[in-house]
């Protein structure tokens, strides 16, 4: 009996164990090999699978031109770029909706596998301002980024289903470039405007869902800044929104986050002039900076209690019914 069990301990052991593979465009990796490949997707596509394991993606620097797709068949993937930050790593393609038939066809990379985790890479769509052109898009439960990137124009990173946790990380772009409905927090990161529009649209359908976005700990910056042509050594800021409701019941939260001069006083918008009071659930807490204008903000949005605030802690938030703790997960990256 005893030897049983040991067995059976072992047996677990190795159905657990990880596996690591190197993407390294110069190396002598191949589709025939197991350990070296020269592109991230051939990483994916042939790397040995880990049935209750994790597979280590390790990607020597460089600037990645290819589009890369992590199915539902590949759960628990890592993505650790080897750089000294993650503009040593780049994920880089330039598709836009009226090229690629919509906006659904234009990302540069798409995560489809639970668990995934990327760790100090940059995800680009350099497309520029012609409409919608995604970088990435999320729709992976209890999905990490750490150390990342992610920058485009409109419609940047498309959190779209599932979990979602962003640490120390940097998102930038002009229109609605933070959207979909996943249930998300960007927790000590960069939310980066570029013009006037709207940092996000998200999507929630319905007031019982337990999907939103959460800006904790973080910055709001822009570079919204054009000189009058009366005076060119000074500056005329347009404002720009923290959100507005793709769907009706959007829900967005920025707590404890400073927030630029150039953030419109009203805070938030309507998707339409027509819709003067959204159902869309729109808060902050303990906000700073020059944008931090309470008094003044929409009056259908909300100012949040410590109480009402501490619901969307990470750990709570993003809890779920298995108890995921994001935050401890997180630590484990580098």
């Amino acid at each position: 009996m005893l030897r049983y069990a040991l067995l059976l301990a072992f047996s677990a052991s190795a159905l657990a164990q990880d596996v690591h593979v190197k993407v390294d465009p110069h190396g002598p990796g191949s589709t025939a090999s197991t350990t070296d490949f020269v592109t991230i997707q051939q990483a994916l596509d042939h790397a040995p699978q880990a049935p209750n394991g994790r597979i280590f993606i390790h990607i020597v620097p460089g600037v990645y031109k290819e589009r890369i797709n992590v199915t539902r068949l590949r759960p628990r993937v890592t993505l650790l770029g080897e750089g000294k930050g993650p503009e040593d790593v780049v994920v880089t393609a330039a598709q836009f909706a009226k090229q690629a038939g919509g906006t659904y066809f234009t990302e540069t990379a798409q995560v489809n596998g639970d668990a995934f985790e990327a760790d100090n890479i940059t995800f680009e769509n350099t497309a520029g301002p012609v409409g919608q052109a995604v970088a990435i898009v999320v729709r992976s439960d209890k999905a990490i980024f750490k150390h990342c990137r992610f920058l485009g124009d409109q419609d940047t990173l498309f959190a779209d289903f599932g979990r979602q946790y962003y640490l120390d990380s940097y998102v930038t772009g002009g229109v609605d470039f933070i959207f979909g409905n996943a249930a998300a927090v960007f927790d000590h990161s960069e939310i980066h405007i570029i013009r006037p529009g709207f940092l996000t649209a998200q999507s929630r359908t319905a007031p019982t869902e337990p999907t939103g976005y959460v800006i904790t700990n973080s910055r709001v910056t822009s570079s919204i800044a054009t000189p009058p042509p009366a005076d060119p050594t000074k500056v005329v800021r347009s404002g720009f929104f923290m959100g507005r409701p793709w769907r009706p019941f959007s829900r967005v939260v920025v707590m404890n986050t400073e927030l630029p001069e150039d953030l419109g006083p009203a805070g938030w918008s309507p998707w339409s002039r027509s819709d003067e009071t959204p159902k869309a659930y729109y808060a902050e807490y303990n906000n700073t900076g020059p944008g931090a204008r309470p008094t003044q903000r929409i009056a259908w949005s909300h100012q949040l209690t410590a109480k009402e605030a501490a619901a969307y802690a990470p750990n709570v938030f993003l809890r779920g019914n298995d108890n995921w703790n994001p935050v401890a997960e997180a630590a484990k990256l580098p």
